[in-house]
């Protein structure tokens, strides 16, 4: 069976598709793979064009043709998503600023909303956001993937720790950030067929580390590889081989919460069966 799969390009996802896309790891399923942002791909996903995408979570408030992967999500254990500025400042005077998101549909916009109540933005590619917070053109950036990782390299300070924050709130739910989803009109069957077939790559990139570690630093946008493979261990961990009840349960608490402030529609959550 031929499928389109869209992935970002990052290592994280990279390494988790690694013995997919190597062949390292066979199925029935004839792979077509696409590479975009994951802004694009929340975007492309409200049309469910591609048959198997990556999205935020956040994003599953607004593609109901989709149904959610319990495989290939990355979810931060205590960690995620930050704030950064030039220096050091107080929540409420971060409330008063502008502040760098990496796209509306983000997860870490909607924590970071949840976190701090709305505030003002501006839509920046995630890779832009360090330079655009050290050289003023904002006052603050939220900061994703292995940015998360190098910002006093880059010269900027961190303000908060969104990821702490929810461990914190949420009694140590892990951190609902990326998943896959598969188009719903494909049937549970086939749904179920590549979840495993996905949970096999990922078992195989991280019982052959340092190969799929090869393979996701074409995907390092120039960062060490001693950042890229602590980036790839922080958000490939247990919940991405499977979501289990603990990841199941942080999506449906970021929701609840997510809803009751007003900040996503009324849905239904699709997600695939154990």
């Amino acid at each position: 069976m031929k499928i389109t799969v869209g992935h970002t390009p990052d290592s994280d996802d990279a390494f988790m598709f690694y013995g997919m896309f190597t062949g390292r790891v066979t199925s029935d399923f004839e792979v077509e793979h696409v590479i975009e942002d994951i802004e694009r791909l929340n975007r492309r996903a409200a049309d469910p064009d591609l048959d198997v995408t990556a999205v935020s979570v956040h994003a599953c408030a607004y593609i109901p043709g989709y149904t959610i992967l319990r495989s290939g999500g990355s979810f931060g254990i205590g960690y995620g998503p930050i704030v950064t500025a030039r220096k050091n400042m107080k929540i409420e005077d971060l409330k008063k600023c502008t502040i760098a998101i990496p796209g509306k549909m983000t997860s870490a916009f909607l924590l970071l909303q949840l976190m701090i109540g709305k505030f003002q933005y501006v839509e920046m590619e995630f890779s832009e956001i360090p330079e655009a917070v050290r050289d003023g053109k904002v006052d603050a950036g939220l900061v994703i993937h292995e940015t998360q990782l190098s910002y006093e390299q880059e010269g900027n300070t961190k303000i908060l720790d969104v990821g702490e924050w929810w461990h914190k709130t949420t009694g140590g739910l892990p951190v609902p950030l990326g998943i896959n989803v598969m188009r719903t009109d494909l049937g549970d069957e086939t749904i179920q067929k590549f979840d495993r077939h996905l949970q096999e790559s990922i078992e195989y990139g991280l019982n052959h580390t340092k190969d799929a570690l090869d393979y996701a630093m074409k995907y390092s946008r120039g960062k060490r590889r001693d950042l890229i493979e602590k980036f790839v261990m922080m958000y490939v961990n247990s919940v991405t081989v499977n979501m289990g009840d603990p990841g199941e349960e942080s999506i449906r608490r970021l929701f609840e919460m997510a809803k009751k402030e007003g900040l996503v529609p009324d849905f239904e959550i699709r997600i695939a069966a154990k």
